[in-house]
C-alpha cells in the first residue's frame, strides 16, 4: 500500500529526531528531568523508541502500532516539556513563550499521528 507522502514526512522526522539522539546526546540529557534515573538510558532509548516508530510508520503491518507508539510517546514527552519550563538550566535560554508553544504542538503532533489511523 502507498501511503500520502505526508505520511512519510512524519515518519523521516521521526526518525531524524531518533538519530539526534545519537548525534547530540548532550542536548537531550540537558533537557531530562533530573527525577528520571539513569538519563543517559532514557536519551538512548527514546532514540530507538524514535527510530523505530518512525519505520514503522511506513508498513501496513505497524503503522497503527507506531501511531499509538507516537501518541503515546508524545504524552510521554510533556514530562520534559514542563521540565524545560520548570528549569532554567534545561530550558538552555530559550524564550519562555517558544517553550509554551511547544505544548500545544505536541498535542498538534498527536492529532497529526491519530489522522492516520483512518488510512
Amino acid at each position: 500500500m502507498i501511503y500520502p507522502w505526508h505520511l512519510y514526512l512524519m515518519a523521516a522526522i521521526y526518525v531524524f529526531a531518533g538519530t539526534m539522539h545519537f548525534i547530540k546526546p548532550k542536548m537531550y540529557l540537558r533537557i531530562m528531568p533530573r527525577y528520571l534515573p539513569k538519563p543517559k538510558l532514557l536519551v538512548f532509548l527514546s532514540g530507538i523508541a524514535e527510530i523505530m516508530l518512525g519505520v514503522g510508520l511506513c508498513f501496513p503491518s505497524t503503522k497503527n502500532l507506531a501511531i499509538s507508539g507516537i501518541i503515546a510517546m508524545l504524552v510521554v514527552f510533556l514530562i520534559v516539556h514542563y521540565y524545560m519550563l520548570t528549569s532554567k538550566k534545561a530550558g538552555a535560554g530559550i524564550p519562555v513563550w517558544v517553550l509554551l508553544l511547544r505544548i500545544p504542538l505536541q498535542f498538534g503532533l498527536m492529532y497529526w499521528a491519530f489522522w492516520y489511523f483512518q488510512l
